[in-house]
């Protein structure tokens, strides 16, 4: 049986019309709002798309971390990681970016959308240092579109609730996940690996 959705006549006859103050406080500079919420974000997810499909990735730091340059333009610096700059790959096949914003206790979000472009001047990432080290890269983001997005789903599953936290010891450690899923791993050896890597690797 086809499915019902299959463009986006289909879609858009199936969810109706958007609610109209969402598309109202659509801007496309950033306000008051904006500058303090993201100066207030230590973390946010980053979506870029290239030649091998879609990717997320996230990014976090203290709070204000992301550089607001001017009403249109943000500087998200890039910190030491695991080399595989699937971000950064993508961006040099298209510029086109979504960031979602999060500051820990409140429930909306803020969702940026815009071209990104690397940037290594260290004029730009000077600034940007944490304990003495500026970021390897940054990337330039200029904006299209920016927009506070409601916190249904913040609610529903309970983020910052204190009481939705589980207990570390029920999921495994990264070293024991690295040993199921690579062949030829040690657990206590990788759980070391992921230790020093935290505690001396951050930046």
């Amino acid at each position: 049986m086809p499915e019902k959705i299959q463009n986006k006549d289909d879609l858009r006859a199936h969810y109706g019309e958007p609610v109209p103050r969402t598309v109202q406080r659509q801007l496309s500079r950033l306000d008051a709002h904006c500058r303090r919420f993201i100066s207030l974000s230590p973390f946010l997810v980053m979506a870029s798309w290239g030649e091998g499909g879609a990717d997320a990735s996230p990014k976090g730091d203290p709070p204000g971390f992301v550089k607001v340059v001017d009403d249109t333009t943000l500087l998200l610096p890039d910190r030491r990681g695991n080399r595989r700059v699937d971000s950064m790959m993508n961006i040099l096949d298209n510029p086109g970016v979504g960031l979602i914003f999060f500051v820990p206790g409140v429930e909306e979000t803020l969702r940026v959308n815009g071209d990104a472009r690397i940037t290594t001047d260290p004029a730009l990432l000077e600034p940007l240092s944490e304990r003495g080290k500026p970021p390897e890269s940054g990337l330039l983001i200029e904006l299209k579109e920016a927009f506070f997005h409601c916190g249904k789903s913040i609610i529903r599953s309970r983020l910052w609730d204190e009481e939705t936290k589980i207990e570390r010891s029920a999921f495994p450690t990264l070293g024991q996940i690295v040993v199921d899923q690579v062949p030829g791993k040690n657990v206590a050896e990788e759980d070391a690996l992921t230790e020093r890597v935290y505690r001396d690797e951050l930046y």
